[in-house]
């Protein structure tokens, strides 16, 4: 590419009728985003599978699990699954201020112990639609003597995950642009913003930074993958199926979305209480 966007999000950019520079799109992190990253006790993670298929995943550690030994670098001591080589990108969301950095690039080295990040794009995003949340370790956590998570697969979407859609307030997206990467970013509203008919999901696209990774992921390769975490229970929802954008959606009884998009969901995975971790709403927000 000649510049920090692939052919999908420029057409993407073209489409929505306003585009962006690019210009805080780094090939490198900033010390500052090198030090959010060690900050934090969970980082949400976009791979893809050996069929093509994104995959998001939530991976959690003590604060400094997630590293950086050098700007082009970032080490995360939980295993991704994914091999060497692979396509990765990983979003950093702090609920407690509403900060969130991305970082995207390919798997260096990877072992039991977690993995390394050769990164070739990093970029922060605004704190738009992110609600207050304080994080707590879930009570009853033992490190090895804790319970591996209940773990069921089904096709379209069952009934409990029509209860986590409905209920929720933030979506995590993973895509992946072909041959330029993976991607993860975070979708928010208020609770009840995701509209659910069928299998099919339709989800608003508010205003935001205007670079259209995830919308121009999706003009190259409409696969996609939506991770759900209910806060309260610590329960992760994870789906895979095809997004289609509408880019005239915006008159469609969704309330400040600017366009839409669809996905027909074709299978899925709830884990039950697999993060080791809870939120907490705050109040004022």
């Amino acid at each position: 590419m000649d510049g920090p966007f692939h052919p999908g999000e420029l057409r993407a950019q073209q489409l929505a009728g306003k585009g962006s520079s690019g210009g805080a799109i780094r090939d490198y992190m900033p010390d500052q985003h090198r030090e959010f990253f060690a900050l934090l006790p969970f980082l949400l993670v976009a791979t893809v599978a050996d069929d093509g298929w994104p995959v998001a995943t939530v991976l959690c550690g003590a604060p400094g699990f997630v590293h950086s030994p050098d700007p082009t670098t970032l080490r995360v001591a939980a295993p991704s699954g994914a091999p060497v080589g692979a396509r990765v990108g990983v979003l950093g969301l702090d609920f407690g201020t509403r900060r969130r950095n991305r970082a995207n690039g390919t798997i260096a080295q990877a072992d039991g112990a977690g993995f390394t990040i050769a990164v070739a794009q990093s970029f922060g995003n605004c704190p738009k639609y992110i609600r207050l949340r304080d994080v707590v370790p879930a009570a009853g956590e033992g490190g090895a003597d804790r319970v591996a998570p209940a773990v069921s697969h089904f096709e379209g979407l069952g009934e409990p995950a029509r209860r986590m859609l409905a209920a929720a307030d933030t979506l995590f997206v993973a895509t992946t642009g072909g041959q330029y990467g993976a991607d993860i970013s975070h979708r928010g509203g208020a609770p009840g913003f995701v509209r659910i008919a069928g299998d099919t999901l339709t989800v608003p696209d508010y205003a935001g930074n205007r670079y259209f990774n995830t919308l121009g992921n999706m003009l190259v390769d409409e696969r996609t993958a939506l991770l759900v975490i209910d806060y309260a229970s610590g329960d992760v929802l994870h789906l895979q199926g095809r997004a289609e954008v509408d880019w005239d959606g915006a008159a469609a009884g969704l309330p400040g979305a600017e366009r839409l998009w669809r996905m027909r969901v074709q299978r899925g995975t709830l884990r039950r209480a697999a993060v080791p971790l809870r939120w907490r709403l705050r109040p004022q927000d």
